[in-house]
């Protein structure tokens, strides 16, 4: 019998965050801190908008790119939170969730060969969906001494002839860092001088807690060269509508969206007509919960002091990245280990690229009490980590 599957899909590994929470799955009295999913319900008034949505019988397709009232929503937002003006019937594509609109970019702007540069640590799907796209995936190891921000001159150096397209993933999952003004406006130089375009995911721009979210499609000569990511998932808490959007020229847009076509046929309805509703009138809520994700933020990295645990201040997402390097051991074996003797998951930063190596990511989009139960869960072992090196037993 002949091998039914795809070398290249053999090649690519499964993503590094689910193997933990499967296992605490299914382990008695476990606590997870490892998943990027709100922890908030949707807004009442947002699920009462699908409802009626149902109700009213709007179970049909939508057009391919979209509601065209959500499709002007999204461009209202995006002028009014971030500055960027799009046409709403040309250049603004709602997709599958923000998973999708990174995935059918790659695809619509490269070709077999084509250098992709991801900075890392970053989310697991941006590698596999550059090699999905027959392009070569070309890393960039960001510095914790750089707060992970991309540097211009890391851009530089990164770049060859065969660059097309430079990912950027600010607000960054894992590490909470974020990109501003003047960064962006350094990085910018080198896209425009190296002839470059950017997939810039932008799902964390509501959770800035350092100033507003600066997106590199507002920098001067950079809109024509950008597609920006966003979504629903993050900011209103509705991970399970699965929608996000893309905006850009519509050059680009108009090849995604005959992807998309094929692929997907359109975004789901009640989730559309959800969304409109939430950015209609979810300013409040979000406003609501990034409030709360900001006292989790403070409350961490005050306990991560008070143990004695380093970790540089995240001003973006809901994660914090503390290192571990101290304690002699690899990510995977600190997160293996914390999980089997204190029931706790916590994803090894190595999930997200070689770089994450010595790191750890903790999702504090869980409540205050679990968080803190959780903690209380850390400092043990770390103490218990500690006293192993005094006392000469583990390495």
């Amino acid at each position: 019998m002949r091998n039914p599957l795809s070398d290249k899909i053999v090649t690519i590994k499964p993503s590094g965050i689910r193997k933990f929470f499967d296992v605490v799955s299914e382990m008695e009295d476990a606590i997870s801190l490892g998943v990027g999913e709100p922890d908030f319900d949707t807004p009442w008034h947002i699920r009462d908008e699908g409802i009626y949505s149902l109700e009213k019988g709007r179970t049909f397709y939508t057009s391919n790119a979209g509601l065209k009232e959500l499709k002007i929503e999204i461009c209202k937002y995006l002028d009014r939170r971030f500055g960027l003006e799009y046409d709403y019937a040309h250049e603004v594509l709602v997709t599958v969730g923000g998973s999708e609109a990174i995935d059918i970019a790659l695809r619509a702007m490269v070709n077999p060969g084509d250098e992709v540069l991801i900075p890392q640590p970053s989310y697991v799907s941006y590698e596999p969906c550059a090699i999905l796209a027959d392009a070569e995936p070309v890393i960039i190891n960001l510095k914790e001494e750089n707060e992970f921000r991309l540097t211009a001159k890391e851009l530089r150096e990164a770049v060859t002839e065969k660059t097309k397209v430079l990912i950027l993933p600010f607000p960054n999952n894992p590490t909470g860092a974020i990109m501003e003004q003047g960064d962006l406006e350094a990085i910018a130089e080198v896209i425009q001088e190296k002839d470059l375009f950017v997939i810039s995911d932008e799902i964390y721009s509501e959770l800035t807690f350092k100033g507003d979210h600066v997106s590199i499609a507002s920098i001067p000569g950079m809109r024509e060269r950008t597609i920006v990511i966003n979504g629903f998932s993050k900011s209103y808490a509705m991970t399970g509508w699965r929608l996000g959007y893309a905006c850009g020229p519509q050059a680009i847009l108009d090849q995604m969206l005959k992807i998309h076509q094929f692929a997907i046929m359109c975004a789901p309805t009640t989730s559309q007509y959800a969304a409109v509703d939430a950015l209609r009138n979810g300013d409040g809520d979000v406003r609501e919960m990034r409030e709360a994700y900001n006292q989790r933020r403070r409350y961490l990295l005050y306990a991560f002091k008070e143990m004695g645990l380093p970790c540089f201040e995240p001003y973006g997402a809901f994660y914090v990245f503390p290192c571990i390097k101290e304690f002699g051991m690899t990510s995977d074996a600190f997160a293996t280990r914390f999980l089997q003797e204190e029931k706790v998951a916590v994803v090894p930063g190595t999930a997200f690229g070689d770089s994450g190596e010595g790191f750890i990511r903790i999702s504090y989009a869980y409540s205050l009490d679990n968080l803190k139960v959780a903690i209380g869960r850390l400092a043990d072992f770390i103490g218990k980590l500690k006293k192993e090196q005094a006392d000469g037993s583990r390495p």
